[in-house]
């Protein structure tokens, strides 16, 4: 089979990676979203023009900027905060554990990264990896009646500053599944 156009559906998986060193990227513990909903994500550019003689020379783009959204249900602790920051901490021991997030006025929102994967129709599937992100909007938490929780959150995507993957803003990769493998969705 031709690697050809992949028509993903259905989120498969969500995963933050807080960014533990701004200057080398360093990578801490990955955090898994299970319950995650929306993974969105829009490229957008910003254009100047010269204008001249009543008309349009020439337009120059500014650099590419990503804005994202993520939502997720039942959102682990450590994941809200990789999102917002501030420090998780706990105690006691099952089944009398208590867990608890403090979040100071002076607490930065901390980068870190996102991976997200949807399955494709023809049995492989697509991965974006957003590689330098930051919350820039708003971190919204709901106890609805009758309704689960859910976290919702936007953002921007910043390009890496690692060496290993400098400039990079982000990664959009199709995989095919192997010849002969049947096609199994969850």
């Amino acid at each position: 089979m031709a690697l050809g156009v992949a028509y993903p559906f259905g989120i498969r998986d969500i995963k933050l990676k807080p960014i533990t060193n701004v200057v080398t990227e360093a990578l801490g513990t990955i955090i898994d979203l299970p319950a995650a909903r929306t993974f969105k994500f829009t490229e957008a550019e910003s254009f100047e023009e010269l204008r001249g003689d009543d008309k349009v020379i020439l337009s120059r783009g500014t650099g590419p900027q990503i804005q994202w959204e993520l939502e997720s249900g039942g959102i682990e602790l450590a994941a809200y905060v990789a999102i917002v920051g501030g420090t998780l901490s706990e105690t006691g021991t099952t089944p009398n554990q208590i867990k608890k997030v403090t979040k100071k006025a002076t607490d930065a929102r901390p980068y870190f990264r996102v991976e997200g994967q949807a399955f494709s129709d023809t049995g492989g599937d697509v991965h974006c990896m957003l590689y330098r992100c930051r919350t820039t909007g708003d971190v919204e938490g709901e106890f609805t009646d009758g309704g689960f929780y859910l976290t919702k959150c936007s953002g921007t995507a910043f390009p890496s500053q690692a060496v290993a993957s400098i400039d990079a803003l982000y990664d959009l990769v199709y995989n095919e599944p192997p010849a002969g493998t049947p096609i199994t969705l969850p």
